[in-house]
């Protein structure tokens, strides 16, 4: 298997930090149309892996409903109730992340680390994979601290690692959706980045073997803006907004990609539509954290300035 080994000087370290968030707080995900009878493993319909109810609950809570609060509340039942399961602690890393909350990061990417070592003798694959995403979360957590400069070669030994388990997972089933889901996050942002590699081969991983579907379009919408492929970003957006209505960060996702494309295209049609779809985002602002319900105002904001100017 070929393994991917960056230079540093090619890794862009503030697209890493991001990756923390986007692969994890979104591809560390639980197939949401989920059979009852596979209750616990919600990604794969054949030969489920458990999980555990709560840890499925507080996935549901941020990537069906957008709902942080509620996520936090059953991630800390899934913590007490669900203690060997690596998924739960990965998700709290990535809420604590998006909270700049740094010192819970640490022990949250720690605790990741463990309990996936812990469970590679019973449950290799995914054993292996959240491994993976320790040394991962741990990664973003060096370049926080140490800045660009002094974290830049101890986040590429952990780059390293990342890669290294990631084979391993692979190499017990390389079609599985969970793995190809995490893993096609990873692959698709160092392609939007790095001039060397190609964004329509992560798709293909993610279209062809990554599961659930619509977290897959969530992910092809994102790099289709970050490659500013307006009309394929919007198509994707909306096959994600069919599975996830209730879920605002997909309409402030639609608002980022109409705002982006109305300026491209001068039209002031889709400059007002995106300002109503960032509307829609923030009619549940309760239910997202203080800084991205900011991020959003502020964008809004932009898109109406862009409307009274044209």
């Amino acid at each position: 298997m070929t393994k991917r080994f960056y230079p540093p000087q090619l890794v862009v370290p503030t697209r890493l930090t991001t990756l923390a968030q986007t692969a994890f707080g979104a591809a560390i995900a639980l197939n949401l149309w989920v059979n009852p009878s596979l209750a616990g493993d919600p990604f794969r319909n054949s030969e489920p892996h458990q999980i555990g109810d709560q840890t499925e609950a507080g996935f549901k809570a941020i990537f069906q409903q957008g709902n942080y609060p509620a996520a936090e509340r059953y991630l800390q039942q899934a913590i007490s109730k669900e203690p060997n399961e690596p998924l739960a602690y990965a998700m709290k890393a990535s809420l604590a992340y998006g909270n700049k909350d740094w010192a819970k990061l640490d022990t949250y990417s720690q605790k990741t680390l463990e309990s996936g070592q812990k469970l590679i003798p019973n449950d290799p694959l995914r054993g292996n994979l959240y491994t993976a995403v320790g040394h991962f979360l741990e990664g973003a957590l060096i370049l926080t601290r140490e800045g660009t400069v002094n974290g830049v070669p101890q986040a590429f030994g952990r780059l390293r690692q990342v890669y290294e388990y990631l084979d391993k997972a692979e190499a017990i089933s390389a079609n599985d959706p969970e793995l190809n889901l995490i893993k096609g996050y990873m692959d698709l942002l160092l392609a939007v980045n790095l001039p060397f590699a190609s964004p329509d081969q992560a798709i293909g991983r993610l279209e062809k073997n990554a599961a659930p579907g619509y977290l897959v379009d969530r992910g092809i919408a994102l790099a289709y803006r970050d490659l500013k492929r307006y009309p394929q970003a919007l198509e994707y957006v909306n096959r994600a907004i069919k599975s996830t209505s209730d879920n605002p960060e997909i309409y402030y996702l639609k608002a980022q990609i109409l705002k982006n494309l109305g300026q491209k295209e001068k039209s002031q049609q889709m400059i007002q539509e995106a300002i109503a779809n960032f509307d829609k985002a923030l009619t549940k602002k309760s239910q997202l954290p203080g800084d991205l319900v900011k991020q959003i105002e502020s964008e809004r904001k932009n898109a109406v300035s862009l409307s009274n100017a044209g």
